[in-house]
């Protein structure tokens, strides 16, 4: 056995892994950790900041499918990927984040950056609910199968992040050790479904007359994109993908009806809502997905019966109660369920079929609204306009990212992708300052396809920084900025809970307010734009996917009326928000807080 040191490995570990890419910044409790990676065939990149490194490591895994690793010093470095990790938790996205720690000999000691008044070495704990697993490796014999396992949890069944903790005399001591196989720690095939669950699935949707699969983000991590398409054309079943799931089938085919919830689609909610049978798959079921659990608005569970699938029993039956609960894979169990009613029944023909002329004709109404509103000329700019004109100029199979806010609830719905792992967004977390450093991941794990992430003028104060890391490392990235000079899905919430006279801190004093463009040439940008009107959109938005190079468009939208986001076709129910949101426009003797103190009132 050869005798290594800790840093080496790890990077041996992860070349065996296959692992691309290293990412995070070092300090003193981790430069002995990443020493090895000076010979190393896995590449280290550069971000600059702990949280946007996290974000690189989702988009990365999202677009790509394999986990690549963060990693951080001690203390507030460490403590910097607890948002990521929680984005990545949420959502289901593995990675694997290594931080220093305290000298094994100096655990509880107080040392600099030690968290230790709780616990010696507290902060796996800080870690813990938002990780699958975290480990501490007091001994660097151990290290080998920690690494293991660490790969093992993130990657099998339910996928996820996890954090290994090394102590900073772990990574330099050395042990007679050898590297494990990982294939040795994987199981060989997908867990499929219990035959008599299949069989009581495939009764209830041969005898259905109105079927309604819903496709959730396990079906994109469960590489089931082809098994539920397949499934719904030999059913004629319509498809609705929640918004984690956006990709799973082409926006364009013919059973594709979009998403239900609060910012769903009218084809999708009205579908869903009168189903008889749903077939959920790889889906949770939350507020935002089931317009807050109002009975008939989404979704009516009953008496509509629900087929769940999930390969984490936790969710089955969570927050619905099931028909038949099915644990197992996404793929394995779809097309179980496909070949079980193949034996019992033809395929749907669509000729004459009622209910498939039904889904046309619904789908047809959304599509015709949305396009009223990609097509939209009026001014200022509004979202919706910017977004149709962005379809416009990408591949069928470009990527976009979002992460929270309007960008998010406009996108999701209305800006139709064609491929899996086309939308990439911080779906249960939500999470400001996602969408630029996932973008730069994402373009790292799917090289040949174009990238742009979507975000607002507040969501790109988060984590803007990670320009800089993209101009440095060459990745051909673009980001639109829609400015609002707000926080305005905040602001519109106020607006609507309590009045325009009631708005507080979620606007920004334009003449104080930051300069996107003006910021991304000072990080190295060569192509940012800003543009105002619809008839600048095609050409400023070509030059940015067109450069070679990180590029950035920023348009200036409309803010003066609480209608600047989605279309709220379900409901959300918050403390004084009603029914939802109402549409109204700033009237004429109201102004901000800012704008007030700007102009010297009381």
């Amino acid at each position: 056995m050869p005798r290594l040191n800790g840093s080496e490995i790890i990077a041996q570990y992860l070349e065996k892994e296959g692992v691309e890419y290293l990412v995070g910044i070092p300090g003193h409790g981790s430069t002995l950790m990443i020493d090895a990676f000076n010979d190393s065939d896995v590449e280290v990149f550069q971000p600059r900041h702990e949280q946007g490194a996290t974000h690189i490591a989702d988009g990365y895994a999202r677009a790509n499918g394999d986990p690549i690793v963060v990693y951080t010093s001690i203390g507030p470095g460490a403590t910097n990927t607890v948002t990521g990790a929680a984005t990545a938790f949420v959502d289901s996205i593995p990675m694997v984040i290594l931080t220093g720690g305290p000298q094994t000999h100096e655990y509880g000691q107080g040392i600099l950056q030690e968290i230790e008044r709780k616990r010696p070495g507290d902060f796996p704990n800080v870690m813990e609910p938002v990780t699958k697993q975290t480990f501490q490796v007091h001994d660097v014999a151990h290290l080998p199968r920690t690494m293991r396992r660490a790969f093992q949890e993130a990657v099998t069944g339910r996928p996820g992040p996890v954090h290994v903790e090394i102590p900073m005399d772990v990574q330099h001591a050395t042990a007679d050790v050898e590297i494990p196989e990982p294939e040795q720690s994987r199981t060989q095939h997908r867990p499929a479904g219990d035959p008599r669950s299949i069989a009581e699935a495939a009764d209830l949707l041969e005898d259905a007359d109105r079927p309604v699969i819903v496709a959730g983000g396990g079906c994109l991590l469960g590489e089931a994109s082809e098994e539920v398409q397949d499934l719904a054309e030999y059913l004629q079943a319509p498809v609705s993908p929640t918004f984690q799931g956006k990709g799973v089938i082409p926006e364009d085919h013919d059973l594709f009806v979009g998403y239900a919830g609060a910012w769903g689609t009218t084809a999708a909610n009205e579908l869903c809502s009168t189903a008889d049978v749903v077939l959920a798959i790889g889906v949770r079921f939350s507020d935002l997905h089931t317009s807050s659990f109002d009975p008939g608005v989404s979704f009516e569970i009953p008496p509509t019966k629900l087929v769940h699938v999930d390969i984490d029993p936790h969710e089955i039956g969570k927050n619905y109660p099931v028909e038949v609960g099915v644990q197992g894979d996404a793929k394995v169990v779809t097309r179980q369920i496909r070949h079980e009613i193949a034996e019992r029944t033809d395929p749907i023909d669509t000729d004459g079929n009622a209910y498939y002329e039904e889904v046309q004709r619904r789908w047809d109404e959304w599509e015709a609204r949305i396009q009223e509103r990609h097509t939209d000329d009026s001014m200022p700019l509004n979202m919706a306009r910017v977004l149709g004109s962005l379809r416009d100029v990408l591949d069928r199979d470009a990527i976009v990212t979002t992460g929270a806010g309007h960008s998010q609830d406009i996108t999701n719905p209305e800006f139709p992708v064609y491929e899996p792992g086309s939308n990439i967004s911080a779906g249960g977390f939500s999470t400001m300052g996602f969408a630029l450093p996932a973008a730069i991941g994402a373009k790292l794990g799917a090289p040949d396809r174009q990238v742009v992430s979507i975000q607002g003028d507040g969501s790109f104060l988060h984590c803007n920084q990670e320009l800089i890391a993209a101009v440095q490392g060459g990745v051909d990235v673009n980001v639109l900025v829609l400015n609002n000079h707000a926080w305005l899905s905040i602001r519109n919430l106020q607006v609507t809970q309590s009045g325009w006279d009631r708005v507080l801190a979620t606007e920004f004093d334009e003449e104080h307010d930051y300069d996107a463009v003006g910021m991304a040439e000072t990080m190295g940008v060569e192509y940012a734009e800003r543009v105002y009107e619809p008839g600048q959109l095609e050409g400023a938005l070509s030059g940015m996917v067109d450069h070679d190079g990180p590029a950035l468009v920023e348009a200036v939208v409309q803010r003066e009326t609480t209608e600047t986001g989605g279309i709220m076709t379900g409901a959300w129910h918050l403390p004084g928000l009603g029914e939802g949101y109402e549409s109204a426009e700033r009237p004429d003797d109201e102004t901000s807080v800012e704008e007030s103190e700007a102009a010297g009132d009381d």
